[in-house]
């Protein structure tokens, strides 16, 4: 991370970005392509949305784990589409 002009950390850049998005689209564990990556006001802000709670706290985790001192903000929502009650029939 580097210095902004005014001696304020300036964040992490887009290098560190496109590396986030790139695990989150193309790790297997992950393969979540729904979930954008933006820089903002020396953080990086993860937006969409997932299935869960559980995955949404899942993948955060990850993203602390292999890029630790990195400022996240979440704004992924949580879909909340419920499990079928019935067999779709399929004509």
């Amino acid at each position: 991370m580097t210095l902004a002009g005014d001696g304020a950390p300036a964040g992490p850049d887009e290098y560190v970005e496109a590396e986030i998005q790139h695990l989150l689209t193309e790790t297997p564990q992950v393969a979540e392509q729904g979930i954008t990556v933006a820089r903002l006001e020396g953080a990086l802000m993860l937006q969409g949305h997932v299935e869960s709670a559980q995955r949404r706290e899942e993948i955060l985790t990850l993203i602390a784990e292999r890029f630790p001192g990195t400022p996240v903000v979440s704004g992924i929502g949580i879909t909340g589409a419920p499990a079928p009650t019935e067999a779709e029939e399929l004509s």
